[in-house]
């Protein structure tokens, strides 16, 4: 006969049956055994599946993959044409592919008179420019007068006015009909006044010292403006004069801006186009009038094709020196 002991619960006032023998066998169901190996669907976390550990390596885009785009927009509306006009520079008119057209271009009378004009005219320009726009950025940074700021804020505004517009003006004052012609004829009597060097090389040199000057001036307003004073009052109190001052410690804070400014103005001048045609200045072709010439009026593709590709690779033969140059000189 199966015997149940009584045993005082440990925490309240019922007691606990400890059952053994034949009730225990008989109508109990067991417990479930913990030990128990469980299926794999079972084992496997529920929510969303955890992330790589901290510190693991995430694999990268390659870097050639973000330069495709900037280098297929490129290609597309640079490049491509380029190789056209190499590519048109090689085909004389009788077909194939010959460097035919370069020989009868550079043996030309024409081309040489342009190439020499055009080189002239730039260095003219750019050594103008430099002169000009030294001094009249030392007046504005140093000399102090009513307006000095609004006339450093117009050069930033006169960068951003096409070249035609400048000539235009040029042409309002010093052209055949201009206002000098006017107020000469006016006063004298004459039947026509005496300015007329517009529609000369040197009427072109003008326009594009006109215009380029501030280009230069731009770079050396910032440079003055970073300029210690201290240094110009020490010079001062030891007695230097202003000559001495400018040629001493300007000037040497001011030639990596010089070189920036000059080496800018050299290659625009070079590719000047707008300037040139304005003027009328018939007996001036340069080489950017030449490809004008060569393409519209002669219809002379190949000839055109062969001038331009002489006039970019002149360009960035000085962009490169400028850019070698700007590195020795800190610019």
């Amino acid at each position: 006969m199966a015997s149940a002991d009584a045993v005082p619960a440990s925490g309240g006032g019922g007691v606990r049956t400890a059952s053994t023998g034949a009730g225990a066998r008989g109508g109990a169901t067991p417990a479930p055994r913990t030990d128990a190996p469980r299926s794999p669907d079972a084992a496997a976390p529920r929510g969303p599946r955890p992330g790589p550990p901290a510190g693991a390596p995430v694999r990268a885009v390659p870097r050639w993959v973000w330069a495709l785009p900037p280098v297929g927009v490129l290609a597309l509306f640079f490049l491509y044409p380029l190789a056209l006009v190499v590519q048109q520079s090689l085909s004389p008119d009788e077909g194939g592919t010959s460097v035919e057209p370069y020989a009868e271009v550079f043996a030309s009378e024409a081309f040489r008179e342009a190439l020499s004009t055009t080189v002239w005219l730039a260095v003219g320009a750019t050594l103008g420019c430099l002169v000009l726009g030294f001094v009249l950025a030392l007046v504005i940074a140093f000399v102090p007068f009513p307006g000095g700021r609004a006339v450093a804020k117009f050069i930033d505004v006169f960068l951003s006015f096409p070249s035609f517009l400048i000539t235009l003006a040029l042409l309002f004052v010093y052209g055949t009909v201009g206002m000098a012609n006017g107020v000469w004829t006016d006063v004298t009597g004459a039947a026509e006044g005496p300015f007329h060097f517009l529609t000369t090389p040197w009427g072109v040199l003008l326009a594009e010292i006109t215009y380029f000057t501030p280009f230069v001036m731009r770079p050396l307003l910032a440079a003055f403006s970073q300029l210690d004073t201290a240094q110009l009052e020490v010079a001062s109190s030891l007695g230097a004069r202003p000559a001495r001052i400018v040629r001493q410690v300007i000037l040497p804070e001011a030639l990596p801006a010089l070189a920036a400014g000059g080496s800018l103005v050299l290659v625009m001048c070079l590719n000047e186009f707008g300037i040139v045609l304005f003027t009328g200045a018939k007996g001036v072709t340069t080489l950017p009038m030449l490809v004008y010439s060569e393409a519209i009026l002669a219809s002379d593709y190949p000839a055109a094709c062969v001038v331009a590709v002489v006039n970019i690779a002149i360009s960035v033969g000085l962009y490169s020196l400028y850019r070698v140059v700007s590195r020795r000189v800190g610019a």
